[in-house]
């Protein structure tokens, strides 16, 4: 009979068989270090699945998850303003923003209250505020968000005229917008909070857009004109008032002058009377010369004639009489 031999392992393949374990441990090893630990940015959140169904929501920072997929994570920006363009597409943002000439009517076309069409340019601002519903509750956020702007929009600007939408109603348009996406974005669940919505341009269809300038110069020279009007009507109404509240003062001061005189004027009055009930003849006559005296005092070289006299023979002169130099005879 041959005599069997025993298998004896070669020493080469031994060596290799302890490479292949070593490069299986090595890989395993990265494998669980890669699906066990995540880093969370501060502007981050990330939502945590065990087997696809949610467990928690991570804040910043360093976390363990179990490996191997058994646990995943999703990764949301929560901190981040994000934005979406109506009716133009943004090429690059820097210093100088780029802005693609391609025109979307589909989204921008609309018509106002008073049945004129208009090309509106918009962009709303949002941030993640429920990560788990962002990431669980919607299957397209995008179309859903981007569908409601228009819509909300649409009805905003259908609600009023042209002149009011490309002027005074734009702020309160903005407003609403928010309060009313925030509304039906809370209703859906979507996880999300619209910080700010801007109307950006406003102008009519290209086919009418000169005869439409020129109407808007017109209500601009309008508002100017009343501006201006308003301006020259608050200078003019104060000074106006003003002088007339001068004018009132002095009549008032008038009023009182003269009452206090006819008072003064009466209490002499009185005073003379009382005099003239004692002594009629004497206060007669002092009352006559002080008359006299008030006529000619400003007069020069006036003579008294008695009128019983013929002749013209002066009797006294004034003028030598305040001198002092006696009555001419």
């Amino acid at each position: 009979m041959a005599e069997i031999k025993p298998f004896k392992k070669k020493p080469g393949i031994v060596l290799k068989w302890s490479v292949v374990v070593i490069a299986l441990a090595a890989v395993a090893a990265i494998v669980f270090l890669s699906t066990s630990f995540i880093i969370v940015d501060q502007t981050e959140r990330a939502v945590i699945t065990t087997f696809g169904r949610y467990s928690k929501t991570l804040g910043p920072g360093l976390h363990y998850k179990l490996p191997f997929g058994i646990q995943k994570a999703y990764v949301v920006k929560a901190q981040v303003i994000q934005t979406e363009t109506f009716g133009f597409r943004t090429l690059k943002t820097g210093v100088v923003t780029q802005y693609s000439e391609k025109k979307y009517p589909e989204e921008s076309t609309m018509l106002t209250g008073d049945l004129n069409i208009v090309d509106v340019e918009w962009i709303i601002q949002y941030r993640i505020t429920d990560p788990k519903a962002w990431l669980f509750n919607v299957s397209d956020r995008q179309k859903t968000i981007r569908d409601t702007s228009q819509a909300v929009l649409n009805m905003l600007i259908g609600d009023r005229a042209i002149l009011g939408v490309i002027g005074r109603d734009r702020l309160a348009i903005q407003e609403a917008a928010v309060e009313l996406m925030n509304s039906l974005f809370r209703d859906y669940g979507l996880g999300i909070e619209v910080t700010q919505v801007q109307l950006q341009n406003i102008v009519p269809p290209e086919g009418v857009q000169a005869a439409f300038e020129d109407v808007n110069k017109a209500i601009q020279d309008m508002n100017r004109l009343i501006n201006e009007g308003k301006e020259a009507y608050n200078a003019e109404i104060p000074k106006v008032k003003g002088q007339a509240d001068q004018l009132l003062e002095i009549a008032q001061g008038y009023a009182t002058e003269r009452v206090n005189i006819a008072r003064g004027d009466v209490a002499r009055f009185n005073a003379v009377l009382d005099e003239y009930r004692k002594a009629p003849e004497i206060t007669r006559k002092r009352l006559y010369y002080e008359m006299m005296e008030a006529i000619f005092k400003d007069q020069k070289n006036v003579d008294l004639v008695d009128k019983n006299l013929k002749n013209l023979i002066p009797i006294k002169n004034l003028d030598a009489a305040l001198t002092g130099e006696g009555v001419q005879r």
